[in-house]
This record gives C-alpha cells, structure tokens and sequence, in this order.
C-alpha cells in the first residue's frame, strides 16, 4: 500500500466521478496523477413501463449509493482509512430525455429516458422550425411532444433538466448543466457557448397560443463550460450520496456532464479532427468538427465537446443487447450439458470465432432492434436472425453477422460523415463493452468505418473516469489551460494502446454485408406491422 495515496485519500487531495450508464453505475475515485485508485459500481435495467423506458427514482438513488458505497469500501479496504471527502466530484449521465418537476421539486411523469422514440412529430416540428435537426431523444423533443399531447402536467413545469443535471441538483441545489449534455437538451450557439437564443425565441412563439405559464429559458438549466465551478456538496447532499454519514460537505462539483462528453474525455478525443466510438447497449461515434456541415441530415446529431466545440454524433439505439442475448444462449446450453464455462471465456471464445467467419458473414442477416432505431427510421424494435437456404450458415458466420450488425445502423449515419460530407479521420479512439475481447471488436469496427481503431488502456475506465478527469481539470487546471492541452500534458502524455487498421477484405466484406441489410430493413418493418 502506497503511504503517499493514503495520505492523498485523507487529506483531500483525490477527485470522484459518477457515472450513470444504461445498464452500469459506476464511482471511479482517482489519485493526483489521474490514475483510478478505487472504484464500484451497480448494475441496473431500465423497466418498459406503459410503454415508457424508465429508471424509477427510487432505483436511481440506490445505484448511486450503492455504487459510491462499493467505492469507499473498496478505499476501506485497500488503504486502511474512511472516505471522508475528496478534493473534487462531478456527476455523468445517459444524455436527453425527459425529467420535468413542479415547484416543489417532484417529478411531474415517470422519468422518459433517451431510449424512447415517442416523440416523432415533435422531432420533425422542431428540425422544420428551427432548419436544424432534433432528434427524438432530445429534451426538448419530448418536452414538445408532452404539449402537442396536451398532457395535464405541463402547466406544472418549473424545471426540466437530464439525469446527470437531476443528481447534481439534489446534492447541490445548483440547476445547471455542462455544455455537452445542454447540447442535448436544445440547440448551442457556438458562439456564446449557451442555448442559441434565436431558436428559443422562435420555440416561445411557436407555443404561444398553448397560454402555457413559462417560457422555455425559465426552466431549463444554466449552461456552463468545462473548467467552471458549479457549486458545492450540501451537508444533506452529502448525507444523500453517503448513507453512513461519513462523506462531508464542501466538497466543489464540476458541471454535470452527459455520457457523450464524458466518452470524448475518457479517450482524449476533444480537439478537432479526432473522434471517438463508444459500444456497449447502444452504439454512438463523435467526430469534432474543423467546420459545419452543409445541410442538415436527421441521421446526424450535432452536439458540443465539453468545452462547446461542436461534434457529429452517429447514435444507434441498439449495439450489444441481442448479441449478449445469444451469448447468454451458449451459456444455458454449456450448463444444459454440465459445463460451467466461465463468462468472460464465453464471450472471448465466440467473439473470436467471428474473425473466422466470411468477410460478408456468408449471406447471413440480423437485426439487434430492442428497441426502436431512429438512423433506419423504426419506432420500435424486432431482434431478428434470418437466412437463405445457400447462406453459410456456421458458428463463426453466426458470430460474425451479430457483431456487423450490431453496428449496421451506425455506419449508415458515419457514411454521411466520411463519404458525403468528407469529413477527415485519422484513427478514431474505441471504448466500451463491445471492445473488452482484445482485437475482435476493434477489427470489426475498423472494417466498419474504414478508418483505424485505437483502443487505450485505460478505455475500460470509461465514463466515471471521464467525469473524474473533468472534476480534476476544474480542480487543478493552470490559468488559461485549456481542457486539450490539460488531457493531453497532464493525463495522456504516457498512455498507450493499441491501434488496428482496418483488413481491406473485412472493409469489401462489410460494404457486402451493409448491401444486405439495407434491402433487409423490408423485413424488419413486416416484422413490426405483423405483430
């Protein structure tokens, strides 16, 4: 045990950071060098409750306890000494949908999550008024959305915010945002890094005749930059994050940032021409822009690095959740037949039998659609495995076709970018679940852009450390450092990791395969109206 990160622990000089993925909430606690020293987390699903994606609020506040919990114990049980406070927290989230309270601070709805596509007539309204595109997923989509169904509870709203603006509200009082998840929220002005005020105007306008009792800039959150203090940790936010009582007041915050930011962060992918692929339940990749695109296309999202540089983001809803669903299939079969085979040696085994497989999966065609799929145009999902009688139907092809399709959807949006908008990549930085078996995920991903993969590591780390590392460039930033010259000098300088460039066999195989599953997308939609 290090006398020196002991010492670190106990007199404040470590940094937290939260983050609260779609199926992990995780607390990483990082020393003064920004190396992870601690950590916990929780597991967690959301539930589809009268057809809402949800996380309930009691469930949101046990995760986040828990996960911190596992964290201090960890720091209990490594150094010897009670978390007592850290030198600085910050909080991270699944960015968008819809958390609106009254003026007592309850929540008004069920939490509507990003994975909801329900709001599909506010998204064409608002991308029409505004001439820029906003998805479905995004605050204000559902916050038009509740007005054009003239639902009861809109004449209440006194805030809306997103997850990560929720939690930092409750353990700070503040109502503020980072940039990065304000950008998912409404539309930035690059300009004055905060809500572009025209299109606000135009919004109060276009629901003026609903006589509604605020205007938009009344309940959103304060848009702050990285590197700005959001305020402090009260003694009952305190109490709330730690159950024991042990964890004190005081402690600053950075602004509460979204998983998107958190992402380009944890992969040192905020500075023009780099971008980064996050893969796990759903799948996005971001590219910081040198310049605007030339149109507006409802396949690309436009959203900020935390510092309010704008980024493309390719998003699809679904990645890895029917592809584990089949691996939890050979999971029952090895214990149907007496073999316990341990998890991990699963996943790698079979992930490894799709570098075997046919460069274009050998006809065969799937679709992972849990849930519905904006970048394809579907409310709602159908997972579906399908073939041909002359398909080469074999374990490794099997595999093979689960992990191409699993980022079918967001190549259709990442062509736009690199094909007709040409934008330049020179190698775009991985994290996430889907690349955890070394190479697989990372090949795959190559032959899918055409671009090559690098994955640090520290990718494993993900967002909670993103959060910390933004936690810490508020904390110990010198005057005028910028958050790419802090990433880069302070955090990076060292790291290494592994790059692969993309086979020209696997990129020929998956233009093939992308072929398929476009003319495919006509079963996936007979799939939805047949049942």
């Amino acid at each position: 045990m290090s006398l020196d990160l002991k010492n670190a622990i106990q007199s404040g000089k470590t940094v937290l950071g939260i983050e609260l993925g779609s199926t992990r909430i995780k607390a990483v606690l990082i020393g003064e060098d920004s190396v992870p020293i601690a950590s916990g987390s929780h597991n967690w699903e959301n539930s589809y409750v009268n057809n809402i994606w949800t996380y309930s609020e009691e469930d949101i506040w046990k995760g986040v306890q828990e996960s911190y919990q596992k964290m201090a114990n960890d720091v209990k049980k490594r150094y010897g000494v009670t978390l007592q406070s850290v030198g600085a927290l910050g909080f991270s989230a699944m960015m968008h949908g819809y958390m609106a309270f009254d003026k007592e601070g309850d929540l008004l709805v069920p939490f509507r999550t990003w994975r909801n596509n329900i709001t599909d007539q506010a998204s064409k309204e608002l991308t029409e008024l505004f001439n820029y595109h906003i998805p479905q997923r995004w605050s204000i989509a559902h916050l038009y959305q509740t007005i054009l169904n003239q639902e009861e509870h809109i004449a209440n709203i006194s805030f809306q915010t997103t997850l990560a603006g929720y939690i930092h509200w409750k353990l700070t009082g503040q109502k503020v945002l980072g940039v990065g998840d304000a950008s998912g929220v409404f539309p930035i002005d690059l300009n004055t890094k905060n809500y572009n005020q025209k299109m606000i105007d135009q919004f109060n306008e276009f629901i003026a005749p609903n006589n509604l009792p605020w205007n938009l800039e009344d309940i959103l959150p304060k848009v702050l930059i990285a590197g700005e203090n959001a305020g402090v940790l009260t003694e009952e936010g305190a109490k709330l994050l730690d159950v024991t009582g042990e964890l004190r007041g005081g402690i600053p915050l950075c602004p509460p940032e979204g998983d998107a930011g958190t992402g380009m962060v944890a992969t040192n992918s905020v500075a023009k021409r780099t971008g980064n692929v996050s893969a796990g339940t759903s799948v996005f990749a971001m590219v910081v822009l040198e310049k605007e695109l030339s149109k507006v296309y409802t396949e690309i999202d436009l959203v900020t690095t935390p510092t309010g540089n704008l980024v493309a983001m390719s998003h699809s809803n679904n990645c890895s959740s029917d592809l584990n669903a089949w691996v939890g299939l050979f999971d029952e079969f090895s214990k149907a037949m007496g073999m316990e085979v341990d998890r991990n040696k699963l996943f790698g085994t079979l992930y490894n039998m799709a570098l075997q497989g046919d460069s274009d999966c050998g006809g065969l065609l799937a679709y992972g659609y849990l849930s519905g799929e904006h970048i394809t145009h579907f409310e709602e999902g159908r997972p579906l495995f399908v073939r041909s009688s002359e398909s080469n139907f074999n374990l490794a092809n099997f595999m093979r076709v689960h992990l191409f399709t699993a980022l079918g959807a967001l190549k259709m949006g990442m062509d736009i970018l690199l094909k007709q908008e040409e934008v330049k990549l020179d190698e775009i930085l991985g994290h996430g679940g889907l690349f955890n078996t070394k190479g697989v995920g990372q090949s795959i991903m190559a032959a899918a852009l055409n671009v090559p993969v690098s994955v640090m590591e520290t990718a494993g780390e993900g967002g909670a450390w993103g959060i910390a590392l933004l936690a810490s460039y508020m904390l110990n930033k010198a005057d005028n450092e910028t958050l790419e010259e802090y990433l880069s000098h302070k955090v990076f300088a060292e790291k290494t990791g592994l790059t692969l460039s993309p086979d020209p066999k696997d990129v020929e195989g998956f233009e093939h395969f992308m072929k398929r599953y476009t003319k495919g997308l006509a079963i996936q939609r007979a799939a939805i109206n047949a049942s």
